[in-house]
């Protein structure tokens, strides 16, 4: 018995041994992590977030009831600004969000923020999946598509890391993509030891060489809301061996030629448009999806249908002997999970929509943006760069661009944002007319 106890003993010890590798790290530890990065602080590491912005501790209560701890909640929820007319975008767009997009996702069947493994227990979430992935390939004319990452930014720099090679191994980006776009994948690029260089789009559509280089990022619309003459940097970059990124807004698929017909190699943008509100900024929903001979590059999850061994359709996951298991040295990306909850709620939004709803959509959005445009170039605002857009333009600016926003905000409108000395606009079928009018008026106003 004696010897039982102390066998027992033993093990109990060696576990709590094992235990102690997941505990918190040591000062030890700690300084010798600042010291790899060359701070000599946790305060020096957090130096660059404003000092109005930090606090020296929580004035917490004590234990409060329910009703009081609501009442609390309230009253901090108060301080925030909800703006009835927002007419700002950059990426993130107030679209409308139908009940049904917002009741579907959250009942248990499928309320689940994550990916699943075992495929004979999680048929409907898979299947979920497929669908995204199918509807992801018919909107942007692609071959496979995956379960989706973490957000816009994110899909184009795993999209650059899948055409890497040994031959190739700058990333191009074009300067008319989004900054936080460019430095996304710029810290991957980091990481992973790979040169990115920003080019202008004219040096592209006139044939520059690019002796090195494994692809090019674009997006159109743009930066400043132009559309792009895709087709002609795609000629360019495919005669110089170039793969082609396309980063584009989903919604306008509904309306222009999609990346597929324009020669894009891969195709890939933020989803939060369907179906996602703007959530200070998350959770958010990257989409990619390429042509059939990259298909095997793509990271993450690919669901795939199938059949079982009594014939009924059954879907799994596919393509797994990538990153996840056998090749993971060989890996171009460490993502092995997606967006599944996000994923789903842009399913349902598409699935309600349909085709003809999501035209409707964006037929809305660019109408709309074209008649602000119209009127802020009767009060003097016109157009800073020449071209087609879809739903974000962007004007000259005031003298004073601060007294116009803060004209703008008291009356409930948040007004586009200053870009590079100009105003860039955004606008979405949940802009009315009498808001844009008003809009036009202030400005005018302000002008005048």
């Amino acid at each position: 018995m004696g010897e039982f106890r102390q066998a027992q003993e033993r093990r109990c010890s060696e576990n709590a041994k094992r235990s102690f590798r997941y505990a918190p790290i040591t000062d030890t530890i700690k300084d010798e992590m600042l010291s790899a990065i060359g701070l000599s602080s946790v305060e020096e590491l957090f130096a660059g977030i404003p000092g109005s912005l930090k606090s020296d501790g929580l004035d917490l209560p004590e234990g409060l009831s329910e009703l009081a701890l609501r009442r609390r909640a309230e009253s901090l929820a108060a301080k925030n600004k909800v703006y009835p007319t927002v007419l700002r975008g950059m990426g993130a767009y107030r679209h409308y969000i139908p009940s049904i997009v917002k009741e579907v996702p959250s009942r248990a069947t499928f309320l689940t923020a994550y990916t699943p493994y075992q495929a004979e227990v999680s048929q409907g979430i898979l299947q979920a999946i497929f669908e995204w992935q199918s509807d992801i390939c018919r909107l942007t004319d692609m071959d496979a598509s995956n379960a989706s990452v973490y957000d816009g930014a994110v899909a184009a720099a795993e999209a650059a890391a899948m055409c890497v090679d040994r031959g190739r191994r700058t990333i191009l980006i074009a300067d008319t993509v989004f900054t936080d776009t460019i430095e996304v994948v710029k810290t991957y690029a980091r990481a992973t030891d790979y040169p990115v260089q920003t080019v202008s789009v004219g040096a592209i559509s006139n044939c520059q060489p690019f002796a090195s280089a494994a692809c090019l990022i674009l997006q159109s619309p743009n930066k400043y809301g132009i559309i792009e003459d895709v087709r002609s940097i795609a000629d360019a970059c495919h005669a110089a061996g170039v793969k082609l990124i396309l980063s584009v807004n989903p919604v306008s698929l509904a309306l222009f030629k999609t990346p597929g017909e324009l020669g894009a190699d891969i195709a890939v943008g933020e989803a939060q448009p369907f179906g996602l509100p703007l959530g200070f900024g998350g959770p958010y929903l990257g989409f990619m999806a390429c042509k059939k001979d990259m298909m095997r590059k793509l990271p993450g999850r690919i669901v795939g249908e199938t059949r079982d061994a009594k014939g009924n359709k059954a879907y799994v996951l596919t393509l797994q002997a990538r990153e996840q298991h056998i090749r993971r040295e060989r890996a171009s990306s460490s993502i092995c999970t997606n967006q599944a909850l996000c994923a789903l709620t842009a399913t349902v939004y598409l699935a309600y929509m349909g085709k003809q709803g999501l035209r409707g959509v964006a037929e809305q959005c660019y109408a709309k943006a074209h008649y602000l445009k119209d009127r802020l170039a009767e009060t003097g605002l016109p157009l800073k760069y020449e071209g087609e857009f879809f739903n974000e333009f962007l004007t000259e600016a005031p003298r004073d661009i601060n007294l116009l926003l803060k004209k703008l905000d008291e009356a409930g409108i948040l007004g586009g944002m200053p870009v590079d000395g100009g105003i860039l606009w955004a606008v979405t079928e949940m802009n009315t007319r009498d808001e844009l009018d008003k809009t036009a008026a202030i400005v005018k106003e302000v002008i005048g």
